[in-house]
């Protein structure tokens, strides 16, 4: 059961603005390099993080090493990167047109396990909304053979131009991500996939694709990477689409208006071939999560997280600035400040019946993987973890009168988080745009997938100084000017206000899940309740 309000009003914890703001200006300064894995800057980051997490008085919550915990969990990842400069053409009718790596197109290093890429007028077919899904009886593929051939796709589900259909109108379901897209792909065949950029249906600008992308990427070291990856993984601008299908006699608006149907089927594109040439330079290294714990005084092997990534893109392209370090500073320096300012707040107070973690994974940036490898190598059994409790992105500026999270998932978590939220005279709001897919774009994710309830909490959008139309405006102006980009700095102007407001209630949570002996669930409707459901006799 939850604290009665006016238990737990006086109980409340304080947050300080300027510490958050000094700590989110150290990691994301020049001197971090963008907190790139495995570079200097990852070396600088974990130093510091595990700096701040002595000092505000956690004990290490990570791997055993001779018998005694250490402050960190080693990651292994797959690094790939691109050698050189990368060679991309369109033949139309025989007439060949060069394609420049983060202009037209951008190409990830590929993860299948090549080392030289090189297609030779490769086929190109559209495969719609490139979704396989036999429980709604969709299938975008119908048997087409795509041996030697690269998938040409749409972003998001087929029902986000209508707002309704099969997969829950508005709200991105996984169907929707661009990860998904590349995994149906490798389950299919296919030499690779090209997923079509429009900024609506991705919720983000041509600028984050090309950042996020040509790039260093990572994976976690998989038996078979040709299982989950094809040889090319790519996107190209919507512009060149359109230009693709008319070169092959086809509209491009009219092809996307039948892919929101079930009679869909595959077209070739005819006339138009792709070709790749580049190298790969992949290597398998070892990154970090940070782990700081508060043992429980009375179940310590019972488990709260809370959780928070430490990466972001490191350095890469320049903008227009000539600024090559992606400094990260919302994007998640907030978060990693948070988590430290958590846990000295925990550190302070009475030890709680159940232990405190406090998990600053890496290489979130590149595909959730840190959480990843956590979740699927825990610490900490998943069966006795209570909740994870995620924080990603946070506004620096001032307060807000409502929350939200990522995504609408449905758990008593959530439940418990609202009813708490209103001792605060904070509203939930549902996220504003289910259709970007947030919840499948964050740490929480990993842990979901393994059963265990979680959230990544989410500042509000009802600025006290506003209201939500301010509020909208910047969030619209942070993702468009801002997100994955290097000016995502830290800026002298931010109160952090909104923050040290928002903490002590994130602190509540946890702190009343610590010393109960409660259980949050999923709702009975969820995806994931089945897999929480397979491990409920080690929580009685």
């Amino acid at each position: 059961m939850l604290v009665p309000a006016l238990a737990v009003a006086t109980d409340r914890p304080t947050f300080d603005p300027h510490r958050l703001s000094q700590e989110v200006k150290t990691l994301a300064s020049d001197a971090f390099e963008g907190r790139g894995p495995a570079t200097p800057g990852e070396t600088k980051t974990v130093d510091y993080v595990v700096a701040q997490f002595k000092a505000a008085g956690l004990q290490p919550g990570g791997a055993v090493v001779d018998g005694k915990r250490t402050w960190t969990q080693p990651v292994p990842l797959g690094r790939f990167e691109i050698v050189g400069t990368p060679r991309f053409s369109l033949t139309e009718d025989g007439k060949s047109q060069p394609l420049t790596q983060g202009e037209q197109i951008a190409v990830r290093a590929a993860m299948d396990g090549s080392r030289k890429v090189d297609i030779e007028h490769a086929p190109l077919v559209f495969v719609g909304y490139g979704v396989d899904a036999p429980e709604r009886h969709w299938d975008d593929y119908k048997g087409v053979d795509l041996k030697g051939k690269i998938g040409v796709v749409l972003v998001n589900d087929p029902d986000f131009e209508t707002g309704k259909g099969d997969f829950g109108g508005k709200a991105m379901t996984y169907y929707g991500r661009w990860t998904y897209k590349y995994q149906e792909a490798a389950r299919q065949g296919a030499l690779g996939m090209l997923v079509i950029h429009e900024t609506a249906p991705a919720s983000y600008g041509w600028a984050t694709v090309k950042n996020s992308n040509t790039n260093v990427q990572f994976d976690i070291v998989r038996d078979k990477p040709s299982a989950e990856h094809p040889t090319l993984e790519g996107w190209i601008q919507r512009d060149l689409a359109v230009q693709m299908f008319k070169a092959a006699g086809l509209d491009f608006d009219t092809l996307k208006k039948q892919a929101q149907t079930r009679a869909f089927k595959p077209v070739t594109l005819k006339g138009v071939t792709f070709s790749a040439q580049y190298d790969v330079d992949a290597k398998v290294i070892t990154s970090q999560n940070v782990v700081g714990r508060v043992e429980g005084s009375k179940r310590p092997d019972e488990t709260v997280i809370y959780s928070a990534h430490w990466d972001h893109l490191g350095v890469g392209q320049p903008d227009a600035k000539g600024d090559r370090i992606y400094n990260g500073a919302v994007d998640n320096a907030t978060g990693t400040a948070a988590l430290i300012e958590l846990g000295r707040a925990f550190a302070h107070a009475p030890r709680p019946d159940r232990s405190v973690v406090f998990l600053n994974v890496t290489a979130e940036e590149k595909g959730l993987l840190g959480s990843e490898y956590y979740a699927t190598h825990p610490l900490y059994s998943n069966a006795k973890t209570v909740a994870d409790i995620n924080m990603d992105a946070l506004d620096p500026n001032g307060p807000a009168r409502n929350f939200t999270i990522s995504g609408n998932a449905k758990l008593g978590l959530l439940d418990r988080l609202i009813a708490l939220a209103k001792t605060y005279g904070m509203s939930y709001a549902p996220d504003p745009h289910p259709e970007a897919g947030s919840f499948f774009r964050s740490d929480h994710f990993s842990f979901a997938k393994q059963g265990v309830p979680a959230i990544s909490y989410e500042s509000g959008d009802d600025l006290v100084k506003g209201g939500k139309a301010a509020g909208e405006a910047a969030s619209k102006a942070y993702t468009r000017d801002h997100y994955h980009q290097p000016s995502d700095e830290w800026q002298a102007s931010w109160t952090f206000a909104g923050m040290a407001h928002d903490l002590p209630l994130l602190y509540q949570l946890g702190e009343q899940l610590a010393n109960s002996d409660a259980w949050p669930e999923w709702s009975k409707d969820s995806e994931f309740r089945a897999m929480r459901e397979k491990t409920a006799d080690q929580r009685k």
